[in-house]
């Protein structure tokens, strides 16, 4: 078992092994061993974990609530939210019990969202079950929905008390889903580790997973530790985000998947900053190159300057800029705020 602690508040434990989902109940127990448990999860994992999730909550004692959404971001909403809060309220969980999110991000963000917002505040534990969950995020604290306007508008900071990853849970993925999680796992190496972004560049991630996922989120701890709330250098993990979410958003969370936006994401702004000169040329290239190496596209088919429109609504819009992220070079990524009115010329639009 390989195990990262990631100290902010009371602090908590990232534990990594394989087939640790079946046992699940034991570790919680060890952190939280209340009364009730409301297990959220969707319409595709639940059919392949929950019972056996259940199972061992279950055997160690806990009374357990099973909340299920229709899976997709689509779901990712308010209304569903406070389905979720009135379903706690219902089956009268008490600020001493948790919520369980089993699932991928989607998953983790709306039943954190929920644990964050439910009597002030009740404790929660992550078992992400995609990749884009397992080495981003689960990890750190972030929880929201999406709004009309944009993604992960509505949210709250609210840490887990517990993530156990489960590498066995990707046996389940399609290749698609596998690759979505790979964008976040480069941008990674992008901001933080050109070892990281080596190793995935010239190896089968698939062989290496655990080492990746590891690797992944001792750096998002030891970011999160330094900056929980995102007033410096946390901001950095949102390299490809700002376009990465307006693509998101252009195309209605449906017909592209977050991983797969980011990756078009990094790859638009890494070509600004070398027109730039804040990024040494070719960089762009090389990202694009591992992104196409895990089947994640470069491009989009909307137009560049209905990519920079839609970024008005980016979180990281200030009243008069957006702070972007760029790399000065693989492994080293730096905050550069551009004023609104200068961001088309600055992308070449």
């Amino acid at each position: 078992m390989k195990k990262v602690r990631v100290s902010v508040n009371n602090g908590y434990d990232i534990l990594i092994e394989q087939g640790i989902i079946k046992n699940c109940g034991k570790y919680i127990k060890t952190v939280k061993p209340c009364k009730k448990v409301c297990l959220v999860s969707d319409t595709n994992v639940y059919p392949i974990y929950g019972k056996g999730v259940k199972a061992s909550l279950e055997s160690e004692g806990y009374e357990v609530f099973t909340f299920i959404f229709e899976a997709g971001e689509s779901s990712k909403t308010t209304d569903t939210v406070i389905k979720i809060v009135e379903f706690m309220s219902e089956n009268e969980l008490t600020r001493n019990d948790l919520a369980v999110a089993l699932g991928g991000g989607v998953c983790g963000d709306m039943c954190g969202f929920a644990a964050a917002i439910y009597l002030r505040g009740i404790d929660f534990v992550q078992l992400p079950t995609s990749l884009l969950a397992q080495v981003d995020s689960s990890v750190g604290g972030k929880t929201a929905v999406d709004l009309p306007l944009g993604k992960n508008l509505c949210g709250a900071f609210h840490q887990p008390c517990l993530v156990l990853i489960d590498s066995n849970t990707l046996d389940t993925l399609t290749p698609h889903f596998f690759s979505d999680g790979m964008a976040e796992a480069i941008k990674m190496g992008c901001i933080k580790s050109k070892t990281l972004f080596d190793k995935i560049e010239k190896n089968n991630a698939r062989e290496i997973i655990d080492d990746i996922i590891y690797e992944c989120v001792s750096l998002k701890a030891g970011v999160v530790e330094r900056d929980e709330k995102e007033h410096g250098e946390r901001a950095l993990l949102n390299f490809g985000h700002t376009a990465g979410h307006a693509i998101e958003k252009l195309h209605n969370f449906t017909t592209i998947s977050h991983g797969e936006a980011v990756g078009i994401g990094m790859v638009i702004v890494s070509k600004a900053g070398e027109e730039n000169g804040l990024t040494p040329h070719g960089t762009a290239d090389r990202i694009a190159a591992v992104l196409e190496k895990y089947n994640l596209p470069t491009d989009d088919e909307n137009p560049l300057c209905d990519i920079i429109t839609a970024m008005n609504a980016d979180k990281k819009r200030t009243g008069s800029a957006i702070k972007f992220v760029f790399i000065s070079e693989i492994g080293n990524g730096f905050i550069n705020p551009i004023k609104n009115e200068d961001i088309p010329s600055f992308f070449g639009v």
